[in-house]
């Protein structure tokens, strides 16, 4: 790809942007949200047929009519909303828009023919998978396998990965990982998109860096080390990576004891087993554990979204709680930031104003009457706080960049005046340069004496911004440390049902 450059109603998104792609590499499309990867990626696969430049393949001048056609050619993308039709089998989501064909008099689809063909991949890529289950009978992660089967039936030659660990634990990175090496070996060519610096330099055999929309440059990953790499994505150097001023605890806000939950699902097991712990002011205590631990279960549960607890007691400020409802947990001085914005975090078609006042409308109406003036400055106030970069407030959520969806989110809390702050997963999808601006923003809090309960899959951040380290395996606490007693590894072991003693 040379030179290519992209408009949007007048708005310049790329410029004179090279991308170069060589048989069986990794090739890392970096930048902050909003620098141009997408676009650039859209213009690959055929989405955007209208821009400028030119693109190459195997020497030749190609220019990609639709979708479709990029594919025939060879390219296929893997988004992190997953392209699969999950009440269908996974050998007909593997076939989709492709499907084995008798041309007779009466042309039907030969599913026994795609079916064993289908079984071959997943064997060959090492997936105990039945090619006729259904789809969403299946973890997130053998979903994303069943998206690289599916490119693999079309003989991909160009594979692109956008954050594909997203929604992954430890264990199903690996096996991705292991999955990436394979199709090098066969000379598939992939751009991996991330923003996790220990995968960058894990994988990677080239980079290239994005930013606003410009080409920064292409090196080998040897020689674009984290802070230079970081340098490039910004413009500016980095400060510290995880800022966070000595704690000073203040008093118990939050006490739990005991506390189990049952499965919403109805399932006999509980997701919270017994679980007890306090969260003081001023302090950050973090939630350990792998996918299915119950850690984002117990945040719910908290926040009144699952039900009455089957057991167990709750104080909240010294007064007994009983989680009822969102709105009763609010009115309480209880904020959940769920680890998905775009389905239970913003509601996307609304404006950022009204996004940033949903949780508090209470408070901006009162008598029942919405006060607009009121409700503009309050989120004119919370734009400048968290540096939300919109040109208008009236804009749709859903125009902004995965980092100002996420501030625009974390806004919304804070303008319904909690103490208690729940947060599953708030650097997710967010580029380097959000992910320091929430990093500094949750030092604040905690300084300005809110309680955080976090959890995060990143393990640097759990361990750098945690006081206390809670590790959650199948709803029950299996160990806590103190802030420098954890490591991975202890932390990975505990995760896994070790106590804290086996962890040590």
């Amino acid at each position: 790809m040379q030179g290519i450059g992209k408009s949007f109603g007048g708005v310049r998104a790329l410029h004179d942007v090279h991308l170069e792609l060589l048989p069986g590499e990794v090739h890392i499309l970096a930048g902050e949200n909003g620098a141009g990867k997408s676009t650039l990626i859209k213009i690959l696969a055929g989405v955007h047929r209208d821009y400028d430049g030119r693109i190459e393949l195997d020497g030749r001048p190609v220019r990609f009519a639709s979708p479709q056609d990029a594919a025939a050619r060879g390219i296929a993308v893997i988004h992190q909303e997953l392209s699969l039709i999950p009440s269908m089998s996974v050998a007909d989501n593997i076939f989709l828009g492709r499907e084995t064909v008798w041309t007779g008099a009466l042309p039907w689809v030969m599913r026994r023919r795609q079916r064993r063909r289908a079984q071959q991949i997943l064997d060959q890529l090492g997936l105990n998978v039945d090619a006729e289950s259904t789809v969403e009978r299946l973890p997130i992660s053998l979903q994303q396998m069943i998206e690289i089967a599916k490119a693999l039936a079309a003989e991909v030659r160009i594979l692109v990965m956008d954050e594909p660990t997203s929604a992954l634990t430890e264990p199903e990175v690996e096996r991705l990982f292991a999955l990436i090496a394979e199709l090098k070996r066969r000379g598939v060519a992939i751009v991996y998109i991330s923003h996790k610096m220990e995968e960058i330099h894990r994988i990677a055999d080239r980079l290239t860096v994005l930013r606003d929309g410009r080409f920064v440059g292409t090196a080998p990953a040897a020689e674009l080390p984290p802070p230079r790499l970081v340098q490039w994505m910004v413009g500016r150097e980095i400060g510290e990576q995880f800022p966070r001023h000595t704690p000073h605890p203040g008093p118990v806000l939050l006490r739990v004891e005991e506390l189990t939950l049952d499965d919403p699902h109805g399932l006999p097991l509980p997701v919270v087993d017994r679980v007890g712990f306090e969260l003081r002011a001023g302090e950050i205590v973090g939630l350990g554990g792998l996918q299915g631990s119950g850690a984002s279960d117990l945040l719910w549960g908290l926040f009144g979204a699952r039900g009455r607890p089957r057991a167990g007691r709750i104080e909240l400020h010294g007064r007994p709680y009983t989680p009822r409802s969102p709105g009763h947990a609010i009115r309480r001085g209880l904020a959940l930031l769920t680890n998905d914005r775009k389905t239970t975090g913003l509601v996307l078609g609304m404006s950022i104003t009204h996004n940033i006042t949903l949780a508090s409308l209470p408070r901006l109406s009162p008598g029942g009457w919405l006060r607009e003036r009121r409700e503009r400055a309050a989120a004119a106030r919370l734009r400048e706080r968290f540096d939300i970069r919109a040109a208008d407030l009236d804009l749709e959520v859903q125009s902004l960049s995965g980092g100002n969806q996420q501030k625009v989110a974390l806004a919304k809390w804070l303008e319904a005046g909690p103490r208690v702050l729940l947060l599953d997963e708030p650097t997710r999808g967010v580029d380097v340069g959000a992910k320091q601006e929430i990093y500094r923003l949750m030092d604040a809090w905690s300084a300005e004496g809110y309680a955080i309960l976090l959890i995060t899959s990143e393990m640097p951040e759990l361990l750098a911004l945690s006081d206390r380290i809670l590790v959650l395996h199948r709803g029950r606490v299996t160990a806590c440390f103190q802030r420098g007693e954890a490591t991975q590894e202890r932390v990975l072991r505990a995760a896994m049902g070790g106590t804290g003693e086996d962890a040590a």
